[in-house]
């Protein structure tokens, strides 16, 4: 049986993931800061986890690990969105982002880097739209978000000699937390909150898509109509991009 770590396990694009990958015949470590949303069965381990805390997240991982025969596929999902203007952003709001959304995936990657190697498996890591074009008032969040992917796809050239996969998937709009937008202090929103989202789907369809991108090994998964787009429109004509997504979400 195949073992797959999902960080961001207990939201609703994490939950999707494990359903679909334990209809599978998987068997899935999904780590969360709040875990009373899922319930550890035959199949799925939930650990409860602040990413953030290194010691907290090397413990868990360590035991993941020790535990399970192989490590085949880890999926970096946790994150938070962030949606303000930079005149209004705090560098407090900035650095948590990064803590998040970047430094926690990045230590985890390095923490199952060996294991992966071990069974040359596949990093997995989900990223945005706001991961390879600009995005009206995510600043942060469009910052963070680059650098994952960029982390990733540079991972991608060094792992390769050891039969590993660095794969990235950039969802557009996927309504897991539609009415839950008020932010924290920092700003921070929960993920697929934002009330001037486009086109939403449901974390099903999304989940649907990355495995099957997956099961291909596309180096690069837009995930959703608008991803697809937004991803040829930017690398044929950046500027007609950014003209397009001012008006759409700007105008908003």
């Amino acid at each position: 049986m195949k073992t797959a770590i999902i960080s961001g396990g207990a939201g609703g694009l994490g939950r999707a993931l494990s359903a679909q990958l334990m209809a599978r015949g998987w068997y899935v470590i999904a780590l969360d800061i709040d875990i009373s949303a899922l319930k550890s069965t035959d199949s799925l381990r939930a650990v409860e986890v602040d990413i953030t805390d290194a010691s907290a997240l090397e413990t868990a991982i360590s035991d993941a690990i020790s535990t399970r025969p192989s490590i085949d596929l880890v999926i970096y999902n946790a994150g938070v969105s962030h949606i303000a203007p930079f005149e209004n952003s705090s560098d407090q709001a900035h650095r948590r982002l990064f803590e998040i959304n970047y430094f926690a995936a990045i230590n985890m990657a390095r923490l199952t880097l060996v294991a992966v190697r071990k069974s040359e498996g596949t990093h997995l890591a989900i990223s945005s739209v706001a991961g390879f074009s600009p995005l009206f008032h995510r600043t942060a969040y469009a910052a963070s978000k680059h650098a994952l992917e960029g982390f990733f796809a540079s991972l991608r050239s060094e792992e390769k000699e050891h039969g590993v996969d660095s794969l990235i998937a950039a969802p557009s709009f996927v309504g897991t937390n539609i009415g839950c937008s008020d932010p924290d202090k920092d700003g921070m929103l929960r993920p697929g909150s934002a009330a001037d989202g486009l086109d939403y789907m449901s974390p099903e369809t999304a989940a649907k898509v990355i495995l099957r991108g997956y099961d291909k090994r596309r180096k690069f998964i837009p995930v959703g109509r608008i991803a697809s787009v937004a991803w040829w429109i930017n690398s044929l004509s950046p500027r007609l991009f950014q003209r397009l997504m001012e008006r759409n979400i700007k105008g908003k």
